[in-house]
């Protein structure tokens, strides 16, 4: 049976460095769950070492996590990789962590910090997981939906960091599953602002880095369960699964 579920499948923790150091498992999701969501996608930058324990810290709680992660190519363009299983979201991180130079300076960018379930601190990631990978936007794609993830164009509203930003168009053919639009643009804005890619699902979510962003912008999806297979298929208005009015 169909039913509608709230999800912000866009929020970062503590591992991004530009997220607050308070963003831990078990707080990010008393949080959600105060906000009447039904799912959260954790998607740090160019890494996925914390995505174990929020599923821990959500399946203790009735949350579905996904695993995830927000990839930045070499045109500097954020994507969102969504995944049901854990496996293939770290299949994922070890293609990012083998096309990431750098290391992370801690008094320019922030602390990268690594937890486990019960919000504690275990250590801290020294890549410089906010810079671009040497990877293109179409390996990115390519790669996610060889390990059956879906592919979202972050916040494409945005000049920095986004798709449209960085190209100013979206190339033919490349399988993208959706488009995010930040809380910058109201939906009626968006339809306008970018009618040319109605082909495409848009949603809405948090790209929360504080706690209090959490909730704040979310998606609405008209699903059989929480599982990132569904996700796409609602994306691409299949089997009755669809992105529900806003």
């Amino acid at each position: 049976m169909l039913r509608a579920f709230q999800a912000d499948l866009h929020i970062h923790s503590c591992l991004s460095p530009c997220g607050d150091e308070e963003m831990r498992p078990r707080i990010i999701v008393n949080q959600a769950l105060a906000m009447g969501l039904d799912m959260i996608a954790i998607c740090d930058h160019n890494s996925a070492e914390n995505v174990a324990a929020f599923m821990s810290a959500g399946s203790d709680k009735g949350l579905k996590v996904l695993p995830g992660m927000e990839v930045t190519s070499k045109e500097e363009i954020h994507l969102l990789a969504l995944f049901d299983k854990r496996e293939d979201c770290l299949a994922l991180q070890d293609l990012i962590y083998q096309n990431l130079p750098g290391e992370n300076e801690e008094k320019v960018f922030g602390r990268q910090i690594l937890v486990n379930e019960r919000d504690e601190t275990i250590g801290v990631n020294q890549k410089l997981l906010i810079g671009a990978t040497l990877l293109s936007l179409e390996q990115i794609v390519s790669a996610v939906g060889f390990l059956r993830g879906v592919t979202i164009a972050s916040h494409i509203d945005r000049q920095a960091f986004s798709l449209l930003g960085q190209l100013g168009f979206i190339p033919e053919g490349l399988s993208l599953d959706g488009l995010e639009i930040s809380s910058r643009t109201s939906q009626e804005e968006a339809q306008k602002r970018f009618h040319l890619y109605r082909r495409y699902s848009f949603v809405r979510f948090s790209d929360a880095h504080t706690l209090q962003d959490i909730g704040e912008n979310i998606t609405p999806f008209l699903l059989e369960e929480t599982t990132s297979e569904e996700i796409k298929k609602a994306l691409h208005h299949r089997e009755g699964r669809r992105v529900m009015e806003q």
